[in-house]
């Protein structure tokens, strides 16, 4: 089975993410190695797929990256998203919004950054910090977070629609690695910038992180936008289990070189 098959969250089920073992490989069977080997033809793969998609300019990519701190989500970015080019690619990184985007609905500053035709838009944490750190934090009452799983179905069903195809991954990591990786934050001078004391704050709800994931994944895995569960203890899977996703996709869009309908051969260049 393809990592997509083994990946995806079956519209309409709940995940058992207790179940999910965040150090497994499931569709390889091979070490770090190998892993980073098997990784090298998918960005060439991904890198060709990118100037089709901006050739052709018909539809538009988005990757949406969630997880809790220290899962990777900036690994990703360095070591697979790094495979397109940065012209046709926009990485968006969302934190506490602005006073101008609390001004408008939660989905404003999100549409604004959808990607436009032959591009690609990676999204850094995402509209969904809207039904997780909001509904673990209290920020707003459940009468109103509930409602928007609908809301986020609806806003992905639309831009689906208008030729955006989605692709969401949760990088699920264990409470062990997110510990060895803030010590190494920590211990590390070039990573001590890394590091916020919130952080902590975050890891003592992990419990309650965990249900509000796991009804987001249930809620909200879609036909044309579904979620995919990637084990990411192990730094070399997650990137290579992403990227393998991407290339399914990829080739299921299977962008095509516009033809010209110019007599080419007739043009003559000036000496």
């Amino acid at each position: 089975m393809s990592f997509a098959d083994l990946l995806r969250v079956t519209p309409g089920t709940t995940p058992d993410l207790e179940a999910i073992d965040p150090d497994g490989t499931p569709g390889f069977d091979g070490d770090k190695d190998a892993g980073h080997e098997a990784l090298k033809p998918l960005r060439v793969e991904l890198a060709d797929f990118q100037e089709r998609l901006w050739a052709e300019s018909r539809e538009s990519l988005l990757i949406v990256l969630q997880a809790l701190d220290a899962g990777g989500k900036d690994g990703v970015i360095r070591k697979v998203v790094s495979a397109f080019n940065p012209q046709g690619t926009r990485v968006t990184g969302y934190g506490v919004p602005t006073e101008e985007e609390l001004r408008h609905d939660y989905l404003w500053r999100i549409h604004a950054n959808a990607p436009g035709h032959g591009r690609i838009g990676v999204f850094n944490r995402s509209h969904y910090e809207d039904v997780l750190v909001v509904r673990v934090n209290e920020l707003v009452p459940e009468s109103v977070w509930r409602q928007r799983y609908d809301q986020i179905n609806d806003f992905e069903a639309h831009l689906a629609a208008n030729g955006t195809r989605i692709v969401k991954f949760y990088l699920h990591i264990s409470r062990d690695e997110q510990r060895r990786r803030f010590r190494k934050r920590l211990d590390n001078p070039e990573k001590n910038w890394k590091w916020s004391s919130g952080d902590l704050e975050t890891r003592s709800k992990w419990d309650d992180f965990q249900s509000a994931y796991t009804d987001a994944l249930a809620r909200c895995s879609t036909d044309v936008a579904p979620w995919f569960i990637v084990p990411a203890d192990r730094k070399w899977y997650r990137d290579l289990a992403v990227a393998g996703v991407l290339a399914e996709t990829a080739r299921d869009m299977n962008p095509r070189w516009p033809v010209i309908d110019e007599d080419l051969s007739a043009i003559v260049i000036p000496e």
